[in-house]
């Protein structure tokens, strides 16, 4: 099952074609996510020595 970006990962917007977000895009190089791209939730972010752990209450955990 493939799921489809709805909202921008690092600000929370909208994410559309007619609403790129090239900034967003270059930070998510070095940063993680922020937002759920899902539902637009707040996550709860972890940043580890080998990576990071983002949580979103509805949707679950991501690793990086």
């Amino acid at each position: 099952m493939t799921t489809t970006e709805l909202w921008c990962d690092r600000c929370g917007e909208p994410a559309t074609a007619s609403a790129a977000h090239p900034g967003c895009a270059e930070a998510r190089r070095l940063e993680p996510p922020r937002f759920c791209h899902q539902c637009r939730r707040r996550m709860k972010v972890q940043v580890l020595p080998v990576g990071w752990s983002a949580v979103c209450v509805e949707h679950g955990e991501m690793r990086g």
